[in-house]
């Protein structure tokens, strides 16, 4: 492994800019979470706007233990902060990642910035961790993140039954998928073909 997952690195595209995560990066975050109102989502994540100081340090001290390495995604080239990534669930002894906690302001969802922020944070994975699998979870019911999880290329590996509460204390089912490093070479192909296809 010529890196390591927890080690905060910032990783640049054409359209994202992936930066390590900060307490100034706050009111942006605040700013992006209210395009969309994502905290209303059920079966989502995002954070409150009034909940996001606590979020941020969540994050971090999930860092300081070396159990997530969380990112702040920003726009380029305009520099506006639209969500947040990590790498989670980090085993460093795989190695082994998986690409979660993620949200994005509902103005740039289903464009092309998600693609190349998984592009960059799956190059990292594979080409400079040496990573075994990347992993993916979502919500059995969440139709779109799983069909976004499912374009970049991943495998269903299977459904975690009654896995965990929901925000709302229903039961969820969590879909769990993959990409190891036999199918890397493809699904970068394909991921760079959908950034150079108009849309």
């Amino acid at each position: 492994m010529t890196g390591t997952p927890i080690a905060p690195v910032t990783l640049t595209g054409r359209l994202v800019e992936l930066a390590p995560l900060s307490q100034e990066h706050h009111a942006g975050l605040c700013e992006a979470v209210r395009d969309g109102e994502l905290w209303r989502l059920w079966y989502a994540s995002a954070p409150k706007p009034e909940d996001m100081e606590r979020e941020i340090a969540r994050r971090l001290a999930l860092q300081a233990d070396r159990s997530m390495l969380p990112f702040t995604v920003i726009e380029r080239p305009s520099g506006r902060i639209v969500g947040m990534t990590t790498y989670m669930h980090i085993d460093v002894a795989g190695p082994r990642v998986e690409i979660g906690s993620t949200w994005y302001a509902r103005s740039v969802q289903r464009t092309g910035l998600n693609t190349e922020a998984k592009l960059l944070l799956l190059a990292r994975a594979f080409d400079d961790l040496g990573c075994l699998a990347v992993e993916f979870r979502t919500h059995f019911l969440n139709q779109q993140s799983r069909r976004a999880i499912e374009r970049l290329g991943a495998r269903l590996d299977g459904v975690l039954r009654n896995h965990q509460r929901a925000k709302d204390g229903t039961i969820r089912d969590t879909c769990v998928y993959s990409i190891i490093p036999s199918e890397w070479p493809a699904v970068r192909s394909h991921l760079t073909w959908l950034l150079e296809t108009p849309r």
